[in-house]
């Protein structure tokens, strides 16, 4: 769901939410109820403005470049069966489930 920023001119806030393209929000008890924020002493049909930004890019991550960075990727094959396409070293191709041997090493990929 898109991040929007939300400007109320009455009390000098700008709040982040997040909503589906398709709404639009037009007062401060809107926003807060979507943001889940106290509406304060500001009454709630104030009127906010959307604030203009940049938008959020995805840029399509390879599986290497996820093993690369440490990343397990794990893509459902069959029933119960899910192949480990960044295993590395002496990890299992293949994760079955109930098959704890099988699983990912995660232990070895995420540090403190």
């Amino acid at each position: 769901m898109p991040i929007y920023e939300y400007y109320c001119e009455s009390n000098r806030h700008t709040v982040r939410v997040y909503h589906p393209m398709t709404a639009e929000l037009k007062t401060w008890g809107e926003v807060c109820y979507v943001a889940q924020i106290p509406l304060g002493d500001t009454q709630p049909e104030t009127p906010v403005y959307r604030l203009s930004g940049a938008p959020g890019v995805i840029v399509s991550t390879g599986d290497t470049e996820l093993k690369a960075r440490g990343f397990t990727k794990l893509v459902r094959r069959d029933r119960g069966v899910y192949e480990n396409v960044t295993a590395t070293g002496n990890e299992s191709r293949y994760f079955r489930a109930g098959k704890a041997e099988t699983a990912p090493h995660l232990h070895e990929k995420i540090r403190d």
